[in-house]
């Protein structure tokens, strides 16, 4: 049964929670630039995640752990400007936050105060409690990340699904009620079984959004270079393509390199 979709001039973090309580699902797509992310927004997405995933699609890294507290902030303050409606919120990078819960607040001050994002997004559970009640307590709203967390790549040594074993699945259940009861926002789940995200979303009042974790969850986040198909070598079981730009934008790029070389463009009517 469909949910009315209730319209939200700003988006918040009360709103996410009040989506929750109504049932309506939570929209989330990442940006990285100006430009897309005014499109996005226009689109009615809910949440912008400006992720450090921009490492990969737009650096070229192979993992998300090059990308440092400046370009986070670069991109996240380019992503600010375009906005009117969505929730933005921005991962803190790899290094930033895990060891140092003085260290994990300076760097989300930093990014609050230099990008003027909503909410930032820690990766981890019981491990970094000190660091995310260290922001929490500034006031700084905090969004988790628990499942397979890219920033722990080298120490998972695989992308595969995350907390299929029972003590590991247990870990990541407690999790999430503490990071519910300290104060978190919500929480993204990332490739873990479906059957144990909808228990985890049910065991809690905070949003529960999934990226490979099943459709019983409060709401769903991708990357946007994925959905719309710009990226073409990546392909895991719960990702949709909602077009092929791939194709699309080579095919266009293409014909014009052939209008140019055959003095096709400019025409007549395209000169001054």
């Amino acid at each position: 049964m469909s949910v009315s979709k209730r319209e939200y001039k700003r988006v918040t973090t009360k709103s996410l929670v009040d989506m929750k309580g109504q049932g309506e699902k939570i929209s989330m797509l990442t940006a990285y630039d100006y430009t897309m992310a005014k499109i996005v927004d226009g689109a009615g997405i809910d949440v912008i995640l400006v992720g450090d995933s921009a490492s990969n699609v737009m650096a070229g890294h192979e993992t998300t752990l090059p990308i440092t507290l400046d370009q986070m902030i670069y991109h996240a303050s380019s992503v600010v400007k375009a906005i009117e409606r969505s929730l933005v919120v921005v991962d803190l990078p790899f290094g930033t936050y895990q060891s140092d819960p003085k260290e994990a607040l300076r760097s989300a001050i930093r990014i609050m105060k230099e990008s003027g994002a909503h909410a930032v997004k820690l990766e981890g559970g019981k491990e970094i409690k000190e660091s995310i009640k260290r922001i929490l307590n500034a006031g700084i709203p905090v969004m988790g990340h628990l499942g397979l967390t890219p920033q722990s790549i080298y120490k998972f040594g695989t992308y595969t699904v995350r907390a299929k074993e029972e003590k590991e699945a247990e870990q990541l259940k407690e999790d999430a009620k503490m990071l519910e009861r300290i104060g978190c926002f919500g929480v993204v789940l990332e490739k873990i079984p479906a059957s144990l995200a909808r228990e985890v979303a049910e065991s809690v009042s905070i949003p529960i959004i999934g990226i490979g974790a099943g459709k019983h969850v409060d709401g769903q986040v991708l990357v946007l270079h994925d959905m719309l198909g710009m990226t073409h070598e990546f392909n895991p079981r719960f990702l949709r393509r909602y077009l092929n730009l791939y194709e699309d934008m080579t095919k266009a790029i293409s014909t014009y390199v052939s209008d140019v070389k055959a003095i096709k463009f400019p025409s007549d009517k395209e000169q001054y």
